[in-house]
């Protein structure tokens, strides 16, 4: 890991300990979720058993306005970008205060290991050290970056051509509605796309594109 600089973007990514599962349910990947979404400021939050109990009956992640509210308020860092593999995960973070990204690291993967470890009773790393983290140089590496990292699902059982339809990814807040308004802000790939290529659609851009050149060793 590398130390991070201001008002940067960075591809940060991590995966279980042995290649080990990181998320084994729906409920799993909704409490990771929502820690990616609310934990980029540095308020407190409570109650989030209880919010995500409620967000896995409505098979969707609820958003609690006045958390958003304060997130909004103390935010250190700006979700860009991700995608929740079995046991891997990526992100597109946007750096907006001094060592925002490694505080905002170290409170996510602690709280869920913690929550991880304690409901599958294990002990011991979850995550195979703190984090990774490789800096975004220019605009093309965001796009051809953002590619690779929707197109992750692919890898998946019956995923092959339906990434856009993964909920455990950015790519269908990136060509249909952002489901996380302010929370998450996909619009930074998005326009610079349009800047960069012109007609052809995000959507086309990523099934199209190889990316193999920002494949990473996890």
């Amino acid at each position: 890991m590398s130390r991070q600089s201001f008002g940067e973007f960075y591809h940060v990514y991590n995966r279980g300990m042995q290649k080990q599962s990181i998320f084994i349910s729906d409920a799993d990947r909704f409490r990771f979720l929502f820690l990616l979404l609310f934990l980029q400021g540095s308020n407190s939050i409570r109650n989030v058993s209880r919010a995500i109990k409620t967000s896995v009956q409505h098979q969707m992640l609820l958003i609690d306005k006045e958390l958003k509210n304060d997130v909004l308020k103390n935010r250190t860092i700006e979700l860009v970008a991700f995608c929740l593999m079995p046991n891997h995960f990526h992100l597109i973070i946007h750096e907006i205060e001094d060592d925002g990204i490694a505080k905002y690291m170290q409170r996510v993967q602690n709280a869920y290991a913690k929550y991880f470890n304690t409901k599958y009773d294990k002990s011991g790393h979850l995550f195979q050290g703190l984090y990774k983290s490789k800096h975004i140089a220019d605009d093309r590496y965001l796009l051809y970056l953002s590619a690779y990292i929707h197109k992750n699902p692919t890898e998946l059982p019956n995923r092959k051509d339906k990434e856009e339809k993964y909920y455990w990814s950015s790519f269908q807040d990136c060509v249909a509605t952002n489901r996380f308004p302010s929370l998450l802000n996909p619009d930074i790939i998005v326009d610079r796309y349009k800047e960069e290529k012109g007609n052809m659609s995000y959507l086309k851009f990523v099934k199209t594109s190889s990316a193999k050149e920002f494949a990473i060793e996890l």
